[in-house]
């Protein structure tokens, strides 16, 4: 989580982070996804590592998500990087019942501890936010919507057109880093508003930073990172 990086490397910034998809619950829970996991982990102890999960074995771990779900949470999107291909996410039990398992468990336990801390952490339309900090000196916006083009599933609020080009906005004037990825075509429409329209490209000015990220043996991607210091 960037709110969190940003807060290790400076202590003594004030960091407001906008929970908006009420991450905190997954963090708050943690305990019973571990426990979870760590139950999956002993049912696939012997079971060939990212092979599918199948038959009386794809049963049993069914049965103890359901057990799990119906004692009241499960925390779908962690719980998925361990029984899913990579990047496919489920977000309920019936979902999950649809698709195709393996086994990806994880080998360790998660340790959240202290992650928040120091944290002013808000669940705010980014736009309100946006508003309340625009004007005030030495603010930094860090912009990490969905990625265009990419399934944005797991957030609570479904992505439009109008929504990715509307978070734009809040680099006009400001310093910012700005998260996308080559998998995305952000960069390429706001090239193509700056040709073909009397309108300004957003990340005219600003600085491109790259990484390579690898999702699978035969599968990657660019994660790309533009900021600027108007």
């Amino acid at each position: 989580m960037l709110s969190h990086t940003v807060k290790s490397i400076y202590p003594d910034a004030k960091v407001v982070y906008n929970d908006f998809d009420n991450y905190r619950l997954r963090l708050e829970n943690i305990d019973k996804t571990n426990l979870l996991i760590g139950d999956l982990r002993t049912i696939l102890k012997d079971y060939p590592k990212d092979k599918r999960i199948l038959g009386v074995i794809r049963d049993q771990v069914m049965e103890r998500i359901r057990l799990e779900d119906n004692n009241g949470y499960v925390d779908y999107i962690t719980l998925s990087s361990s029984v899913l291909f990579s990047m496919k996410y489920a977000l309920s039990f019936e979902q999950l019942e649809k698709e195709t398992l393996y086994n990806c468990i994880r080998q360790s336990a998660y340790d959240a501890t202290g992650y928040l801390d120091g944290l002013e952490v808000v669940s705010q339309c980014y736009k309100e936010l946006f508003a309340e900090y625009k004007d005030l000196p030495n603010v930094v916006f860090l912009v990490d919507p969905p990625y265009l083009s990419t399934d944005a599933g797991t957030y609570k609020s479904y992505w439009k057109l109008k929504d990715y080009l509307d978070v734009l906005q809040v680099l006009d004037g400001t310093k910012y880093f700005y998260f996308t990825s080559n998998k995305s075509s952000i960069i390429e429409l706001c090239e193509w508003i700056e040709t073909k329209t009397p309108m300004s490209n957003p990340f005219a000015g600003s600085t491109t930073a790259t990484m390579n990220a690898t999702v699978n043996y035969n599968a990657s991607y660019t994660d790309i990172m533009l900021y600027k210091n108007e």
